[in-house]
């Protein structure tokens, strides 16, 4: 009965979440905007141009997957994702998709201070995500050791607060952590 209550908060919460993001980019977004075609008949809303992307976003599929799901052509599709990515830069790139300043790492050292972690900006992460959509050509160079299909390594830099301040895609095959940390850009934004 607790786990259906937290999966019944967790719903709404990310619900809500994807209510605000849908109108905050409406304010901005001319893509986002419900019109009327010459018949009379009324076009795509909001929500649903923005449910289409971030189910593309999400899952990964092609635009002729969501057409099932929210009625969209796929033409349609592809260009709400396009713009849909284009306005989520715009409206939350200042605050969430930026470098941290002084002040953030001032605050970050504070909190890892408080966690008795003196000197400590964050917990650092690699993990290997899985690239289905690899172009065969490239596959060779992609494959890991552990599964055998081809992969991508994914760097992430978090805080305690849950703010990721830095994600990193890259390196073909497999990497220890040493030849990981040696390529990514982390140290030489810090330093």
């Amino acid at each position: 009965m607790g786990d259906l209550l937290i999966l019944t908060e967790l719903v709404k919460m990310y619900g809500r979440f994807f209510q605000n993001v849908v109108k905050t980019i409406s304010k901005i977004s001319m893509m986002t905007t419900k019109r009327v075609d010459a018949l009379g008949w009324k076009g795509l809303s909001p929500l649903q141009k923005c449910t289409a992307a971030m189910r593309m976003l999400a899952y990964g599929v092609y635009a002729d997957v969501v057409d099932d799901y929210v009625r969209i052509d796929v033409s349609t599709a592809i260009e709400c994702l396009k713009k849909f990515v284009t306005d989520v830069v715009l409206v939350f790139k200042s605050e969430y998709l930026r470098k941290p300043n002084l002040n953030d790492v001032q605050h970050l050292l504070q909190m890892g201070d408080a966690r008795s972690f003196p000197d400590i900006l964050g917990s650092i992460d690699c993990m290997y995500w899985q690239w289905k959509n690899c172009p065969k050509a490239w596959k060779w160079m992609f494959l890991s050791g552990h599964k055998g299909v081809p992969t991508l390594l994914l760097q992430a830099l978090a805080s305690s607060d849950l703010w990721i301040w830095h994600a990193f895609f890259g390196f073909a095959g497999s990497n220890n952590d040493i030849n990981v940390l040696d390529r990514s850009p982390l140290f030489d934004e810090v330093l």
